[in-house]
């Protein structure tokens, strides 16, 4: 049976640990510290925790004041409301003035489940990558998670991670080669290469092993960074594979599949599919349900797969 561990857990574990080596690293978190699991430094460290209530646009603004002063902000909740009640803190405040804060957003995509359409992040990553000065960073399992804190808080400038509700299995067994702008090959495949992040990665990784009984050879991109993307690393497959599919948990417009498609097209045009949420809203109903119902599914990368490689 998969083993299943949640990242936010790993993000709660890991902004302690950051809190206990530095003492300019705050955190700020609206009403939802016990779901985002900043509990863990608001006991430990009181005087560095800011619970600002339901007012996420004012938690983004007093982010921006603290990064002024010369702390480091990790601002914490929902990633629906993270990126959308605060879009005009976040260009205004952090994006123009370029400042140190980190937004680490749990509860993205659709896997949030029963909440429903309105705690469904399905924009945020479109929104953030379209902010001049932010790094996108979309996490698949709790290793990542760990390193992509850690590395968050060394990075100077505005910073944005997103994690998920559910938890999910087990990628990288002791710890991956995270570095911020560069993809990680977990697989190697000559026939098409699948490009992922996300709770998507474990499914490409299911849909490439099924694909292999069938005689096609599939390279697997960890994109964790969705900004700056690793072009290097798309240009490479584009070459390497000769087709492309994308798999995200997010809209197909202006997430991931955008990106990498923009870089194809740019360098080495090939056969691609895009592996996403289509121009709709999610219903409510439990996350593997919702994740079957809109396609976000191994099986539908591996049909993506098979008719990029039939388009060579």
């Amino acid at each position: 049976m998969t083993e299943l561990v949640s990242i936010r857990d790993a993000y709660g574990r890991t902004i302690l640990e950051l809190g206990r080596e530095n003492e300019d690293i705050v955190v700020l978190d609206a009403d939802l510290s016990s779901s985002t699991k900043t509990t863990l430094f608001a006991a430990e460290f009181p005087e560095r925790h800011f619970q600002m209530g339901i007012a996420e646009a004012n938690m983004i603004g007093t982010a921006a004041g603290l990064a002024s002063c010369g702390k480091i902000p990790f601002a914490s909740t929902f990633a629906v409301f993270a990126t959308c009640r605060t879009f005009d803190q976040l260009r205004m405040s952090v994006a123009y003035s370029n400042l140190n804060v980190k937004v680490v957003a749990t509860h993205g995509g659709i896997s949030v489940g029963e909440d429903g359409a309105s705690h469904h992040a399905i924009e945020d990553i479109a929104l953030t990558c379209a902010l001049p000065n932010f790094t996108v960073i979309v996490v698949a399992d709790a290793t990542e998670t760990e390193q992509a804190i850690r590395a968050a808080a060394e990075h100077r400038g505005p910073t944005y991670v997103r994690l998920t509700r559910p938890s999910v299995p087990i990628i990288y067994r002791e710890r991956c080669d995270f570095v911020i702008g560069k993809a990680i090959r977990l697989r190697e495949g000559k026939d098409a290469t699948i490009v992922a992040n996300g709770l998507m990665l474990s499914r490409a990784l299911e849909a490439a092993r099924l694909l292999a009984t069938e005689g096609i050879s599939t390279r697997i991109l960890d994109m964790h960074t969705v900004k700056p993307l690793d072009k290097q690393a798309v240009q490479e497959a584009a070459a390497d594979t000769g087709a492309i599919v994308t798999a995200e948990e997010h809209l197909l417009h202006g997430g991931l599949g955008s990106v990498v498609a923009q870089t194809v097209v740019e360098h080495r045009a090939v056969p691609m599919r895009f592996v996403a949420i289509r121009d709709q809203y999610a219903r409510s109903g439990k996350p593997e349900e919702l994740l079957e119902l809109y396609g976000l599914t191994s099986q539908a990368i591996a049909n993506a797969v098979r008719q990029v490689v039939s388009e060579k």
